[in-house]
């Protein structure tokens, strides 16, 4: 495991940070944009020589940028399975990234705002994370990184397509809107079917925790834009704008539904997650999302009022498979982790009611 990432696996992360506007249900909002290098073919048309020489290219124009001088650069085929693992579940790099193979890499600042993938599906993914709502404030530091990248390198680019993409739903702006949400209540009334069907209907896609193909979690959904090409980076930033209050004020409506209908099965609902995670030998990290979602919902509506909800947000990146065995400093097995995890989740819940806000480390 490379210990320059140890540093990173007692923090929380930018998306995780539990702060921003409604922040209660909105984790975060992220804005990603794909861009490719004129003169070299897509990725999987690509060689290896073609692969080397796009990560030499990008990485020798980024280091002579004075902007550049913190960031965090790594080559991630040479980072080891656990590494390459805990980036994913910091939102740092894609699934896609990390399986692939061949030259790749990617550039972190040290805040975790931003990254830029390289050699990803596209040559380059740079994609920029805020907590809570704030796509307009994502899409302004994306926005100015993109300009920065782009008065170095030379983007493949036509003038009636846009910028040419490795997938076509990209092309044309290249741009994901992204926003993630915790939406428990309307999991528990069984409402969120219908809301995903009815955002179908509006080119909104809903994806599980990191992106696409992979699963719902701790009742984690990304809301994006589903097509790129015919609209401005403006509009698809106004489209996903649109659609998020509207699913925040669902939620909320399904809270205080639960709230008034049933707050006794609601209350004894989050005390038996909240004693599971205390007191349980071997969990694992579906068990411990599902039963974290209810203790931090449980916290939004006062029916927890001696653990912060820092404490829950960093649990549910702690308690990850890698992030586990970063703190741990040694490689687990599927089982020694499910005990590792209990473990970990007793020492930083079972004396929250006294001291508040245990340090996690």
């Amino acid at each position: 495991m490379d210990p320059k990432l140890d540093e990173l696996a007692g923090q929380c992360g930018e998306w995780l940070r539990g702060t921003g506007p409604e922040s209660d249900i909105v984790i975060s909002s992220r804005i990603r944009l794909a861009r490719n290098l004129a003169g070299f073919p897509f990725i999987k048309k690509c060689s290896p020589e073609d692969r080397q020489a796009i990560e030499r290219t990008v990485r020798g124009k980024m280091e002579k940028l004075a902007q550049w001088k913190d960031v965090r650069y790594l080559m991630v085929d040479d980072l080891s399975e656990v590494d390459r693992q805990f980036l994913v579940e910091r939102q740092l790099i894609s699934r896609e990234l990390a399986d692939s193979e061949g030259a790749r890499a990617v550039a972190i600042d040290p805040g975790e705002q931003f990254s830029v993938m390289i050699n990803e599906e596209d040559h380059l993914r740079m994609q920029v994370m805020h907590s809570g709502l704030s796509l307009q404030e994502a899409w302004q530091t994306v926005n100015a990184l993109d300009d920065l990248i782009e008065g170095e390198i030379t983007y493949a680019f036509h003038s009636k397509f846009g910028y040419l993409t490795a997938c076509p739903t990209n092309a044309g702006t290249g741009l994901r809107v992204s926003v993630m949400l915790h939406l428990p209540a309307l999991v528990i009334t069984r409402q969120i079917d219908k809301v995903f069907r009815s955002l179908q209907k509006i080119s909104v896609t809903v994806r599980g925790l990191y992106g696409e193909g992979s699963q719902y979690m701790g009742d984690f959904y990304q809301v994006s834009n589903q097509i790129t090409l015919g609209r401005s980076e403006e509009e698809l930033v106004q489209q996903v704008s649109e659609v998020i209050p509207v699913l925040i004020d669902y939620e909320r409506r399904a809270r205080r539904f639960l709230v008034e209908e049933s707050e006794q099965d609601l209350h004894d609902d989050v005390s038996r997650a909240r004693g599971i995670l205390t007191t349980a030998k071997k969990i694992s990290s579906e068990e411990t999302m599902h039963y974290l979602s209810k203790v931090r919902m449980g916290i939004n509506l006062g029916l927890i009022d001696d653990l912060p909800i820092t404490t829950i947000n960093k649990l549910f990146i702690h308690t990850q498979p890698a992030h586990l065995q970063k703190l741990r400093g040694r490689t687990l097995g599927s089982a020694d982790r499910n005990v590792e995890r209990a473990s970990y989740l007793q020492r930083h819940l079972s004396d929250s009611g006294s001291n508040g806000a245990a340090e996690l480390n």
